[in-house]
């Protein structure tokens, strides 16, 4: 396998591998050639499944699990990673929380925990796993993020703050490593249809409210999203760096043409 988006021996690690939109990446990865370490929390069964089937095409795959609420343990599980897969040349962070509650009921705890999954444990990751990336001379770090950090409601403060936070993260550490070839990256996506939300796709009404308001006309797939992320994480996407890709049908255009005033939760 050659050519820009190749990512034949590069090895990466995607944290939530479990989730459908990191497994669609995990898959896309795989295909172009790279090597997988796939991070779960308590989804063993979904992960190995997923690990087996990139197995069976011939992808070296290797899971993992951490509670990255721990934030003690990160460090420590980013230096095992190296020590027992090798080197990670691509960084994939699927990993958040989404505790939707009025905003008056959001606690300390409540925060914390948003911000530990979704921008402490990345950084701590990439206190880690990024130097080596650089005196390589190459590397990529991609994190999920959510047109929610540009589209917030009260009910999502935590999410929306770690969202923003943690493209402001990313941002910051993109300026000190990109001479040395690190490129450091978001993808925002809207609307996905995901298992997770099955049930409240099922809802016509709301479905229809949700594709009403996107200029697109429809929600997402997992895959639509993982297809950005192949291309930041290749050669083709090495002078893209500190950019925010939203994957959203053109919801953060603005509403599509005639859409209802109100947003569906």
């Amino acid at each position: 396998m050659s050519g820009p988006f190749s990512l034949a021996g590069r090895r990466a690690l995607v944290t939530g591998a479990n989730s459908d939109i990191g497994a669609a990446i995990a898959r896309g990865l795989g295909g172009q050639g790279a090597q997988l370490v796939l991070h779960h929390l308590g989804a063993a069964d979904e992960t190995e499944r997923l690990a087996g089937e990139m197995r069976a095409q011939g992808c070296a795959t290797a899971v993992v699990e951490a509670d990255f609420l721990d934030l003690s343990s990160v460090v420590p599980f980013a230096g095992k990673i190296m020590a027992e897969h090798g080197p990670i040349d691509i960084l994939v962070s699927c990993t958040a929380i989404e505790r939707r509650l009025p905003w008056t009921e959001a606690t300390p705890a409540h925060l914390q925990a948003h911000f530990a999954a979704g921008v402490m444990a990345l950084v701590s990751l990439a206190s880690v796993l990024v130097p080596p990336m650089a005196a390589r001379g190459w590397g990529r770090v991609v994190a999920i993020g959510s047109v929610i950090a540009a589209r917030p409601r009260a009910e999502t403060v935590a999410y929306a703050a770690a969202k923003s936070a943690q493209l402001t993260a990313l941002r910051a550490i993109a300026r000190d490593v990109a001479r040395d070839g690190v490129t450091m990256n978001v993808v925002s996506p809207g609307a996905i249809e995901t298992s997770r939300l099955a049930e409240r796709y099922a809802d016509p009404h709301f479905r229809n409210a949700v594709t009403a308001k996107i200029p697109a006309a429809r929600p997402g797939r997992p895959e639509e999203v993982a297809g950005p992320v192949l291309m930041l994480c290749s050669d083709a996407g090495a002078y893209i760096t500190g950019a925010n890709i939203p994957v959203d049908g053109g919801w953060t255009i603005g509403d599509a043409p005639g859409a209802l005033p109100g947003e569906p939760s």
